[in-house]
């Protein structure tokens, strides 16, 4: 009862709980939080530091009883004690504005297609910690196909591969529901460590994850570019241990990535094979869509069309799909109850 009041104070909540990002969907502002999922955490008095952008800052720059923890790992909890800390504090921030003393909203979060009954159970009861009255769970591929504007209800196949931080999603659904999936744990930071080893390996230099992620940002690519793109990589040496620059092109950038995009796009071609032949069809007409931060990667839609004969579309703002699905569900009740996922309770 209390909460029923308590949560007509509070704004319902979309939540997509990425391995990288956090993005949160309020449902009067629409998205109003997109922060790394990092929290530092002074280990001395367990005290939290900083949530989000600021504590990804102090990664790799933390003295010993600082501990800036990266929650998640392949899109599942993997410290469910700061992944609630993390969560409180995003659910305070977007109500701060607001005169509500204890917010208990209603949150759909969006979790990966391989996630296990404890990894469900893990996800529900930390968002309930963090203040949530109620907590519906949607697969984050369903999500992101709802945040594209696709047609999920109907009989007709809708083609999603997901590349997020920590994994890779292709999904083929209809009739609101996933069909044939796979899901990879192959996506962004997979890429960054690629490039981390290629730099080690070429130039004996070792640089940092945030350092490689900024190199596939700037000039990463999947298929050959036009105009040559370079820049400075800086690091340190591991021969004399000190600090060293060297030049790197895309051309070295797309050889460190060449096995783990060759991976993703085998196991889309799989997916395919395994899809039923009708809605095989479908997809072939209506191509395949690409969501997710991974998306960006120049060039990675025109490598996935070469390989599979089907047009593939990159969706309008790829990295908030999940979330702005999540935000299409909190103002269409029947269609959360169509894709939502039982409640560990009811199992």
């Amino acid at each position: 009862m209390f909460n029923k009041i308590l949560g007509k104070f509070s704004k319902d909540l979309g939540i997509d709980l990425g391995t990288k990002n956090t993005l949160v969907y309020s449902s009067d502002k629409g998205i109003v939080i997109n922060e790394p999922s990092v929290v530092a955490v002074n280990m001395r008095t367990d005290e939290v530091l900083a949530v989000g952008e600021e504590a990804k800052k102090m990664v790799g720059k933390t003295p010993a009883h600082i501990q800036a923890i990266k929650p998640l790992i392949d899109g599942v909890i993997s410290d469910f004690e700061v992944t609630e800390k993390m969560l409180k504090y995003f659910i305070d921030k977007v109500h701060s504005e607001s005169f509500t003393l204890a917010p208990r909203p209603r949150v759909v979060i969006g979790i990966p297609l391989d996630i296990t009954e404890v990894e469900r159970k893990a996800v529900e009861d930390a968002a309930k910690s963090a203040g949530a009255r109620q907590v519906f769970l949607v697969e984050e591929s369903m999500a992101a196909a709802i945040g594209a504007r696709l047609p999920v209800l109907e009989p007709t196949a809708t083609m999603i591969v997901d590349i997020g931080g920590g994994t890779t999603e292709i999904a083929v659904i209809s009739l609101a529901g996933v069909v044939t999936w796979k899901s990879l744990r192959l996506a962004g930071n997979e890429l960054d460590n690629n490039i981390v080893e290629y730099i080690r390996e070429e130039f004996n230099i070792l640089v940092g994850e945030q350092l490689a992620e900024e190199v596939k940002i700037k000039i990463g690519s999947a298929t050959p570019l036009k105009t040559s793109l370079e820049m400075e990589v800086r690091g340190r040496d591991l021969i004399n241990g000190l600090p060293k620059a060297v030049i790197i092109n895309d051309s070295q950038v797309r050889e460190a990535m060449s096995r783990t995009i060759k991976q993703i796009v085998d196991n889309i071609k799989i997916t395919l094979e395994t899809t039923p032949p009708e809605l095989v069809s479908d997809i072939y007409e209506h191509g395949i869509f690409l969501t997710g931060g991974g998306a960006l990667l120049r060039g990675i839609d025109k490598e996935i069309a070469q390989h599979t004969k089907i047009p593939v579309r990159v969706a309008d703002d790829p990295l908030t799909c999940v979330v702005r699905g999540t935000g299409i569900l909190l103002s269409d009740p029947e269609l959360l109850d169509k894709v939502a996922l039982p409640s560990s309770e009811e199992l």
